[in-house]
């Protein structure tokens, strides 16, 4: 692939000049000159930036990040850390449909307001002395959004 303009891999990738210049100083890309004062990178650098941005969206920091890329850029692939990131998003899958499930609860409830809901209160006092956690207060009712009996 050809050189790239730094305004072009801007313009392509959607990461701005600032961030650019970040991830070049902590290592994850690397520009392969200049010209003028516009650096210059190689055209594989969009797939490295799409790398990174997917890490990012999977929660990884950037020094996770800086580890699965070598020194010349080319990848080396933690297959540990990426499990346990995935194991680490299935969590995260389960308490969000937690959430949203309750928050279905409440929108549907028939109880005349939240302080009068039994599965409210119950969840409250439950959540007040540490007997449950977020996620099993959130999972209190059934998929059909009826109170359970806790």
């Amino acid at each position: 692939m050809s050189s790239l303009d730094i305004a072009e891999v801007v313009r392509r990738s959607g990461v701005p000049a600032s961030t650019l210049r970040y991830y070049e100083e902590r290592g994850l890309i690397t520009s392969t000159g200049r010209r003028g004062l516009r650096r210059q990178f190689d055209g594989s650098v969009l797939e490295q930036l799409a790398l990174i941005g997917i890490g990012r969206l999977a929660g990884f920091s950037l020094d996770d990040i800086v580890r699965v890329f070598g020194p010349q850029g080319e990848l080396r692939v933690d297959r540990a850390l990426l499990t346990d990131k995935a194991d680490e998003l299935d969590r995260t899958i389960t308490q969000l449909a937690a959430v949203r499930d309750g928050l279905r609860h409440a929108a549907a409830c028939p109880a005349p307001s939240h302080a009068e809901c039994p599965t409210f209160r119950h969840l409250l006092r439950a959540a007040m002395n540490g007997d449950i956690t977020v996620h099993e207060a959130l999972t209190a009712t059934n998929s059909a959004g009826r109170h359970t009996d806790l």
